[in-house]
Order: C-alpha cells, then structure tokens, then sequence
C-alpha cells in the first residue's frame, strides 16, 4: 500500500484532527487514472489508521473535483475479461469500499464537476457542500456501462429511487442549485468559501467525542444504507461484462472523437 508521501496524484494532509484528501491532477481536471485509484484507497486507508482523524474532507484542486476516470489514459490498456460463469462474486472496487468502510465522518466539499466516477466519490462521502460552480452527473450509461457502489448504494438513499432512476437512465449533468433542491447536496456557497465551510463544519464534527461519533456513523450507515458488498461485487462483475460490448466501445469513442453516439444494443 502506497503512503502519502509517495503520492503523486492526490494531496494528503491531517490538520486539528481533520484529514484533507484532495484529488490533484488539475491539467486532467482530476481525472481518476490507475494510480489515482490506488492513492484514493490508499488516502483513506491512512485516515482509517490514524487515531488523531477525527473527520475526512475530501476536495479537488480547481478547476474541477473529479470528470471521472481519466479516459484517454484508463483505454490505453485492454479491458479486464468478462468473469467466468462460475463466478459467484467479484470483489468490489478496493477505492469505494476504503471510503465507504471509513468509520470517521466524511465530508465531500465539491469545487467543480462532479461526473462519472467523480460522482461517485461524492456519494460516498455523508455530507455533500457544493460551490456555486459545481456540476453532477452520472454519465455511466453514455459510456454503456453501469455506475459503480455509489450510485446503486447511495443515491438512491440520499434523493429518491424515481430521482436516482432519472440521473442514472439519463446521465443528465444538474447545477448546483439543482443538487440543493433534490437533496444531494446539504449547502451551496460562493466558490471563494467552499474549503472554509467545509473545514468549519469538520471542526464542529471534529469537537465531539471520536468513539460515539464512529458509533454514530456506523449507526447511520446501517439505518440509512445497510451493506454495500453485495451491491459492490454486482457492479464490478456488471462492468467487467459491459466492458466488451460494441456499444460500450462506442461510447468511448464518441467521446474521444467529441461526436454524437450510436448505440446498436450489441
């Protein structure tokens, strides 16, 4: 396992008892390519360890919070095959289940776009502050895959299973004021004062006692979402699949090649 000083894409620093994890590759936008992952999981792995972190923050550097996986470099390799048959269960991806298994609060402080697998990493914080900048979206389905844990585990939880249903089937992109009226996120703040709302509302977490407020967690986790295994291991076999249809190679190089879509169901 990686530790933060050998970090090469993600910024890690623990302050009055608060853990910043910030997403730092901003000429890709924060886009998430392998060690990204790797340092993600590896970030909140450092936070579960440390008995002085009392709370997770997690950010991007401007200009966005996270696109998502960094495409152009992510299809440069060939696609993991399809589980065999007999598989029972995949594991889950390492990255989501690190951030979802954190016992501390965690706070997502979204500075700019938030799609694809960026998305993701703000669902799998308990609380979502938003700039006045922000952008969501789950753009999963224009690629031809399935969202990752979040989605599935999440969203439906914190806005409604019709509303996931439209952000999911659609991979619509919604504004921040859009995010505030469904609930996905709890604030919207000029872009200058988002670290500082962010920070300001870890340190209030940060103040009450560590032990009740890991319980308080584990409580909350369990009444609102219950176990994200299942969930996860689902996803990741569903991906590993969609990974070698036609459609899903479409959308990526509709992407690639900025030109609409044809989707064939192959």
């Amino acid at each position: 396992m990686l530790s933060p000083s050998e970090f090469q894409t993600v910024r890690y620093e623990v302050r009055d008892h608060v853990a910043i994890v910030t997403l730092s590759r901003p000429e890709r936008h924060n886009a998430l390519n392998r060690r990204g992952y790797e340092e993600f999981e590896a970030a909140f792995r450092a936070a579960q360890a440390d008995p002085e972190v009392r709370c997770v923050v997690i950010t991007g550097a401007d200009p966005a919070f996270c696109a998502g996986e960094d495409v152009k470099e992510m299809m440069g390799a060939a696609p993991p095959p399809p589980p065999p048959l007999t598989t029972v269960r995949q594991p889950p991806t390492p990255a989501a289940m690190a951030a979802l298994n954190c016992d501390r609060p965690v706070i997502a402080a979204v500075n700019g776009a938030a799609v694809g697998w960026g998305m993701e990493i703000m669902l799998f914080a308990d609380i979502r502050i938003a700039s006045e900048r922000a952008k969501f979206a789950e753009l999963f389905i224009k690629r031809g895959l399935v969202c990752d844990v979040g989605g599935f585990y999440r969203l439906p939880a914190i806005v409604g299973p019709a509303k996931a249903a439209e952000l999911l089937f659609t991979g619509d992109v919604i504004d921040a004021a859009e995010a505030l009226r469904i609930g996905l996120v709890t604030q919207v703040v000029p872009h200058e004062q988002l670290m500082d709302a962010a920070l300001a509302l870890a340190a209030r977490i940060a103040a009450n006692p560590p032990v009740a407020l890991r319980y308080m967690k584990l409580g909350l986790k369990r009444a609102a979402y219950g176990d994200p295994e299942e969930i996860g291991s689902w996803a990741i076999d569903t991906i590993r699949r969609l990974f070698q249809t036609e459609d899903h190679k479409e959308g990526v190089a509709s992407f690639l090649e900025k030109r609409p879509a044809v989707f064939t169901g192959r």
